[in-house]
Parts: structure tokens; C-alpha cells; sequence
């Protein structure tokens, strides 16, 4: 590997940021729905986003698959998604939760709060809360809206209602300032959902990704696959010092040297930009993505 050119690891790491904007375009590039107060309803809207992204907001392309997941679920009809836990399982075995360090427009926001000047805590020490998500993944997206049903069967989206911030950053705000109708209906639920954002930025600010530690059923999801996925980080044991840089660098609290691919590992490079001996670096398929990117250089050469 030339030590000259730039290691395609270290860059995709340090362009980390410019991917998350683009990711968060893309899944929401009707921007002029944003002004009208309209959600876009159009075909596409039946296919899953990767990331965290509310249906709701008027700019969205597609679905979020945790709302569309629990759409299911609680439906008189259907009990089961195939297509759903068919999109998981691909992208969970695909990517891991990369998707959370470089896709998801929810995570973005976080880092982009975390920005923010201030004095900052580890999360080292609330390791324990990391399971809740498991717990809300099990009770709020899956048993609740399966089994509290109404009168014909139906059940609430109770993750999407009740809990997620995204929904009112992304589909309430907007939606009410742009639409008077709206606007005039919003009620105690909007207030309670409101309280529920600005103590995610809060502790946003002063934490590093609270929402995805601790909360977020999809990420709770996407790190089950973490250990099998296709793509891993990988630390190269004959060029490793034991230095620890890299373990200091992970704001997601994984120790990299012993478990690489933990469930918390979001895959954002952190450890392999501070790694001083370039002993780290992303793996697809066994292959580092840089060889893997050479060989296919070199077969479009030929």
C-alpha cells in the first residue's frame, strides 16, 4: 500500500460529515414541501429510508423503516413485514451500523449539537443505559402496538407518538408552520413530544449521541448484525504499538483494541484517523477497502 497517496479509510472517515449532508439531502429532497406545509405522498414513499427519518416531514423521499415497521405491526391485517425485516437484515448484514455513523439524518443532527461550545462528559460510567433501546425496541416498536389494539384491531405507532424527537424535529415543526390547520390542532401531545427534543439536544450538547446510545430502536437493530456484517473495522495486530489512541478517540465508549465490532461501534473512523501508525482501517468482505478498491480499479483498467 503506497504511503503517499491517501488511505481511503482515513478519508472516508474524514469526510464523514460531508456524507452524513448528503444522506440527510437525499432522504429529504422535497425542500420545497417544507415551505408548502404538504407531505409528498408519492410512490416512493412506500420504500424504506436507512436512517431514522420521520414520514412525516414534508420533505421526506421515503419511509422511516421503524415507522413503517410498527405501521405494520399494528395493523388489523398484517402481523408480520417480510419486506421490512428483509430491508434489516440486508443492510444490518451489508453495513452494520455504519448506518448510523454516516446515513442516519438523526445521528447528523446529534454531532452537529455536540458542536455546540460547552464543557462535555464521557458516557463511560452509563454504559448500562446503552440495553434501554434494546428494551424500547422490544416493548414500544414490537409488543405495544401488536397487542394494545382498538376496537377494530388497530394499534398505535406507540416508538413514533410517544418517543421519537424526530418526529416532531422533522414532521411537527415544519408541518405547523406551514400549514394554519395544523398549526391550530397541536395539542399536549406536541408539547409533551417537544419537551422529549429539547432534552435530547440538551443532552446532546453535553453528551456525545445520547439518542443513539441509549434510545434508538433502530440502532439497537442495525447492532445486532455488528459482529456478521460485511463491513468491520479492522486493527492490524503486527502494526498496533498499544498505544490506546484509538480507544480514547471512540465517543461511542468501545474499547477497539479488544472488540472492534462492537454493537456500539457506528463505524465513524474516529479510531482509525487517531491511530498513529495507520493500524486500523475499514474491511468489506474480508478485504480492506483499499485493496478491494484497487483490484477494481484494476479490472476497469483491463
Amino acid at each position: 500500500m503506497d504511503k503517499n497517496k491517501k488511505i481511503i479509510s482515513k478519508r472516508a472517515a474524514g469526510i464523514r460529515g460531508w456524507i452524513q449532508a448528503a444522506a440527510t439531502l437525499l432522504t429529504n429532497i422535497h425542500i420545497p414541501n417544507l415551505f408548502k406545509g404538504k407531505i409528498y405522498q408519492g410512490s416512493a414513499k412506500t420504500v424504506c429510508v436507512p436512517g431514522l427519518n420521520c414520514y412525516s416531514c414534508p420533505a421526506a423521499s421515503g419511509a422511516c423503516p421503524i415507522g413503517a415497521f410498527q405501521a405494520v405491526v399494528g395493523s388489523s391485517r398484517f402481523k408480520f413485514s417480510y419486506y421490512i425485516t428483509g430491508f434489516f437484515i440486508l443492510l444490518g448484514v451489508t453495513l452494520g451500523r455504519f448506518i448510523c455513523g454516516f446515513l442516519c439524518p438523526f445521528g447528523w443532527f446529534q454531532d452537529l449539537i455536540h458542536k455546540i461550545p460547552g464543557k462535555k462528559f464521557s458516557t463511560a460510567r452509563l454504559k448500562p443505559l446503552r440495553y434501554l433501546k434494546y428494551l424500547i425496541l422490544i416493548v414500544f416498536v414490537i409488543l405495544l402496538p401488536m397487542f394494545v389494539t382498538n376496537s377494530i384491531g388497530m394499534g398505535d405507532p406507540f416508538f413514533c407518538k410517544y418517543i421519537c424527537p424526530q418526529g416532531v424535529l422533522e414532521g411537527a415543526i415544519p408541518l405547523s408552520l406551514g400549514n394554519a390547520a395544523i398549526r391550530s390542532a397541536l395539542g399536549k401531545l406536541f408539547s409533551f413530544k417537544c419537551l422529549i427534543l429539547i432534552t435530547v439536544v440538551v443532552l446532546s450538547i453535553l453528551f456525545y449521541r445520547p439518542f443513539c446510545k441509549w434510545i434508538c430502536p433502530l440502532g439497537a437493530i442495525y447492532s445486532l448484525f455488528n459482529k456478521v456484517s460485511f463491513l468491520k473495522i479492522k486493527v492490524e495486530n503486527s502494526k498496533c504499538v498499544g498505544c490506546g489512541q484509538c480507544s480514547n478517540a471512540c465517543k461511542m465508549d468501545v474499547d477497539v483494541l479488544k472488540t472492534p465490532d462492537h454493537p456500539e461501534c457506528i463505524r465513524c473512523g474516529a479510531c482509525i484517523k487517531a491511530c498513529p501508525k495507520d493500524a486500523i482501517h475499514y474491511q468489506f468482505m474480508g478485504m480492506p477497502c483499499e485493496k478491494r478498491a484497487s483490484a477494481a480499479h484494476n479490472i476497469q483498467k483491463k
